[in-house]
C-alpha cells in the first residue's frame, strides 16, 4: 500500500506568478511529504549580530593568493580593497529603517549543492525586513539568464515552497560563463534594463571568479550595480581562513556516508565482494577524506597524497592488492575502497598526459589517423596506449567549459578493478594469492547534490544570504559573503565579506592564462588528514565500519557538523575508531 502524501497548502498565488513559477520548474504542482512540510516551516536561526544594530567595518588592504602583480593588472578597480566584518553598533551605511528599497538580482551558477534555496530566502528575508519595498529577481538557468535577461520576480508566494528544500529548481542553474566582451555587454544591458542595485552570484571558485570579473567591469564603467559572491560547492575546494567552508559539503558527505555505510553492511553480509566507490571531487579529495572519517573504509585514496608521493598507477594498484592479500590471510575476502573522482589527475604521469591532451585538444581535433598523438611526449604516448581502450576514449571526450578533461566521466573505479584483478592474477600464478577477487563498482555523485540540507547547511546558507543583503545594502562590491566561528552555536557565528581578489591566482586554460580563485586542496599536514592517517592502518585490516544512517533534523545528532570542519577549526570532540 502506498504511503499517504500530505496535500499542499502553499500561499495563494496569482496567475502571473503561477505561470512564471511553472516556467522555472516550480514545485507548486508537487505533493509534499510530512517531512518536506515540516522543513518548509522551519525558521533557521540567525547569528546574533544580524538581529541587532550593526555596522560594517573595513579591514586592512588585501593582496592576492598568488601573482599579485598580474591580479592587480586584471582588476585595477578592485585589487587591494579590504575585506569587511560586521560589529555591533549604529551605522549610516546600513539603514535598519525601511527607507531605502533595492533592486537585486540573484543567479545560481554551476552544479547544485544542498542549501542554495536558503541563500535566496536569506536575501529575500533581509530585503523584506530591512529594505522594505525592494525587488528580488531570479535569473533563470544560470549566467545565461543574465545575458538573455530571462528572469522571474521572486515573491513570498514563489519562494515559500523552496524554504529548507534541496535542489536549485527555484530558478535552476547553468555553467555558462560571462567573460567575453560581448557577454559582458549583454550583462550590462540586463542590469541597466532592470535598474539593479546589486547582483548575487551563488557558485564555486569559477563562478565567483566570474562575479569578480563582473564587479570589476561594472565599477570600471561607473555603473551602480554591485556584485557579491556566495561560496557554493559540495567539493569544498572553495574555502580560506575567512570562508571556512562552502555550503553543500556537509549535506553531501552525510548522504554519501549513509550510502557507504549501507554498502559496508552489504559487504560484511555477503563476505565476497570488494566495493570500489568513486566519490565526487574533481580537483580535491575533501569528500573522500570526510566520508572516510565518517565511515572507516578499508582503503581511502587521497589524491593529494598520491601527488605528493609521486605515486604511479602501478603503485596505487599494488597498495590495494597488498591490503587485499593481507585481509585474505585474516579470513576477510571483502572490503570497501573509496576513490576520489579526480584520482587520475593527481597521478603525476597521468596528470602530465592530461595536461598535454588539454593543450593539444585546445587547438586540434582527434583524427582517426592519430596524427594528434605525434604531439605527445614519448612518455605520455606510452602511458596513453597502455591504458584500457575505454579509458582512452574517456580521456578524449569533449572538454568542460574550462578546457579541462571531464574527469567525472572517467570511470576510475572500473579501471582500478581491472588493474587490481590483473595484479592479483599474476600473484596467484606465483602462489602469492589464493583468493577469488570480485570487484563491484559504484559512483556516488548526483545523489548527494540536491538532498534536504542538513541543519548546518540550512542555517549556514540562510546566514550567508542574509549577510549578502547586508553587504549590498552597505554599498559593497567584489566581496564573497563569509560567515565564521561555525563550530559555535549559530547565535555566536561571525559575519562579513572577503575581497574576491584576495583569493585570486592565475591559471592556464584553453592555452591562455586567466584569473581564477585558487582551489583549496586537502592539506596533508592539516588536522583532518592527520586524523585519518593515524587510523587508516587499523581500518585496513579490521572491520571498523561505521554506518551513520540517514540525516537527522531533530535529536542528539541533528546539529552535528562534519569532521573536516570541526578538525580544521580546532574543535574538541570524541573520535571513536
Amino acid at each position: 500500500m502506498a504511503p499517504s502524501v500530505a496535500t499542499n497548502s502553499f500561499p495563494t498565488v496569482t496567475r502571473r506568478e503561477e505561470v512564471e513559477a511553472s516556467q522555472s520548474h516550480s514545485r507548486f504542482a508537487s505533493e509534499y511529504t510530512q517531512l518536506q512540510r515540516n522543513r518548509l516551516n522551519h525558521s533557521p536561526p540567525l547569528p546574533s549580530i544580524l538581529k541587532t544594530s550593526f555596522k560594517v567595518v573595513d579591514g586592512p588592504p588585501t593582496s592576492a593568493d598568488g601573482n599579485p602583480n598580474e591580479i592587480a593588472n586584471l582588476f585595477p578597480n578592485l585589487y587591494g580593497q579590504p575585506s569587511v566584518s560586521l560589529v555591533t553598533g549604529h551605522s549610516d551605511q546600513v539603514k535598519n529603517q525601511s527607507d531605502q528599497s533595492l533592486k537585486i538580482g540573484v543567479v545560481l551558477s554551476g552544479g547544485q549543492a544542498p542549501g542554495g534555496h536558503n541563500v535566496i530566502t536569506g536575501i529575500f528575508d533581509y530585503l523584506q525586513e530591512r529594505a522594505k519595498g525592494s525587488t528580488l529577481y531570479g535569473f533563470k538557468g544560470g549566467p545565461v539568464g543574465i545575458m538573455k535577461c530571462k528572469y522571474v520576480m521572486l515573491s513570498t508566494q514563489v519562494i515559500y515552497p523552496y524554504r529548507n528544500q534541496g535542489g536549485f529548481d527555484m530558478i535552476c542553474s547553468g555553467r555558462d560563463k560571462i567573460e567575453t566582451p560581448e557577454q559582458l555587454r549583454q550583462a550590462e544591458e540586463t542590469v541597466k534594463k532592470l535598474d539593479l542595485d546589486g547582483l548575487v552570484v551563488i557558485g564555486g571558485d569559477d563562478s565567483n571568479t566570474n562575479a569578480c570579473l563582473l564587479a570589476e567591469n561594472f565599477r570600471s564603467k561607473n555603473m551602480k550595480t554591485r556584485v557579491i559572491g556566495c561560496p557554493k560547492t559540495i567539493d569544498c575546494d572553495l574555502k580560506c581562513k575567512e570562508v571556512p567552508t562552502s555550503f553543500g559539503f556537509d549535506t553531501a558527505c552525510k548522504i554519501y556516508s549513509e550510502m557507504i555505510g549501507n554498502v559496508m553492511t552489504d559487504a560484511r553480509s555477503t563476505g565476497k565482494y570488494y566495493h570500489f566507490i568513486r566519490l565526487m571531487g574533481r580537483a580535491a579529495s575533501h569528500i573522500t577524506l570526510e566520508c572516510a572519517l565518517q565511515t572507516h573504509p578499508n582503503i581511502a585514496i587521497i589524491g593529494e597524497e598520491v601527488a605528493a608521493k609521486k605515486l604511479t598507477m602501478k603503485n596505487v594498484t599494488n597498495h590495494i592488492a597488498d591490503i587485499i592479500c593481507k585481509r585474505l590471510e585474516l579470513g576477510f575476502n571483502y572490503g570497501v575502497i573509496l576513490v576520489p573522482e579526480g584520482l587520475i589527475d593527481f597521478i603525476p604521469e597521468v596528470k602530465q598526459l592530461i595536461a598535454e591532451l588539454n593543450e593539444i585538444l585546445a587547438h586540434d581535433v582527434v583524427d582517426e589517423a592519430g596524427v594528434w598523438k605525434r604531439k605527445l611526449t614519448s612518455q605520455s604516448k606510452e602511458l596513453f596506449e597502455f591504458l584500457p581502450q575505454e579509458i582512452q576514449e574517456q580521456l578524449l571526450l569533449e572538454r568542460d567549459p574550462h578546457g579541462n578533461v571531464q574527469v567525472a566521466k572517467i570511470e576510475t573505479e572500473k579501471m582500478l578493478i581491472q588493474m587490481v584483478k590483473t595484479e592479483l592474477d599474476q600473484r596467484r600464478q606465483k602462489g602469492a594469492y589464493r583468493g577469488q577477487f570480485q570487484g563491484q563498482h559504484h559512483f556516488f555523485g548526483y545523489e548527494g547534490r540536491c538532498g534536504f540540507p542538513t541543519n548546518f547547511d540550512a542555517n549556514y546558507c540562510y546566514a550567508l544570504g542574509y549577510a549578502t543583503g547586508v553587504l549590498l545594502h552597505s554599498g559593497k562590491t567584489g566581496l564573497i559573503s563569509s560567515v565564521g566561528n561555525l563550530t559555535a552555536p549559530v547565535n555566536e557565528w561571525t559575519v562579513g565579506g572577503t575581497a574576491l581578489t584576495s583569493l585570486m591566482d592565475v591559471e592556464r586554460r584553453h592555452g591562455h592564462f586567466k584569473p581564477v580563485i585558487k582551489k583549496a586542496m586537502v592539506d596533508l599536514e592539516g588536522a583532518p588528514f592527520m586524523k585519518f592517517a593515524s587510523w587508516r592502518d587499523d581500518w585496513a585490516l579490521k572491520n571498523r565500519y561505521v554506518n551513520p544512517g540517514p540525516i537527522q533534523f531533530v535529536g542528539p545528532s541533528a546539529n552535528e557538523i562534519n569532521y573536516t570542519l570541526k578538525l580544521e577549526l580546532g574543535a574538541h570532540f570524541p573520535f571513536q575508531s
